[in-house]
């Protein structure tokens, strides 16, 4: 995919600021400070178009991205960052949902997991959450390049056995810092944008 332009469009805080032009939308989610802001960054290439923060729990917001004026990046709010008030936390499964659920325009979903630790209870959650609504999904392990290539290769199979009672998931590892699983997650949207 040549990204010949990318823009911040809106935080939003209700459906209603959801953009209206039914135009396709991939939506990022995973834990907070999993990496969500410098995946979508690297994948357009822009260094600071999605903030990222050394605190967990920073997007608090539905954040929206138009890519090449012809489809959108969704940044989800970070879950389970235990230090969000519980209200708070509470509040992100009875927002996040129905957007997951209702959303027409959505075409699939990018769930990141840190590749450094195994799927959390929020992660499978989830997981589950996207196969009963059919919502096609890709698992990318972030921070790769922190673990070796022995343990990278072992946490990869160790995370595919624990998801397998769901099937045989696809799961791509990425690398901010190296671009590693650049082209794989790529290829993926590619893939749902041209079967829409």
């Amino acid at each position: 995919m040549k990204v010949r332009k990318s823009e911040f469009v809106i935080s939003a805080v209700q459906a209603s600021q959801f953009p209206s032009d039914g135009d396709a939308e991939f939506a990022f989610s995973g834990r907070s400070n999993v990496g969500k802001s410098s995946l979508i960054n690297t994948l357009l290439n822009r260094k600071g178009l999605a903030k990222t923060s050394s605190t967990p729990g920073k997007t608090r917001q539905i954040n929206y991205f138009r890519i090449n004026e012809a489809f959108y990046f969704v940044d989800l709010p970070g879950y389970g960052y235990a230090r969000a008030p519980k209200r708070e936390r509470a509040n992100w499964g009875r927002w996040v949902e129905p957007y997951l659920k209702n959303r027409d325009p959505l075409l699939g979903l990018i769930q990141l997991i840190d590749a450094r630790h195994d799927p959390t209870e929020n992660d499978l959650q989830m997981v589950t959450w996207l196969l009963s609504y059919e919502l096609p999904f890709l698992i990318v392990l972030t921070k790769s390049d922190k673990l070796s290539a022995r343990k990278l290769s072992e946490q990869i199979q160790k995370t595919r056995r624990i998801l397998s009672e769901w099937g045989d998931l696809p799961v791509v590892p990425f690398s901010a810092k190296r671009g590693v699983g650049k082209e794989a997650v790529w290829k993926w949207i590619e893939g749902r944008l041209d079967s829409h």
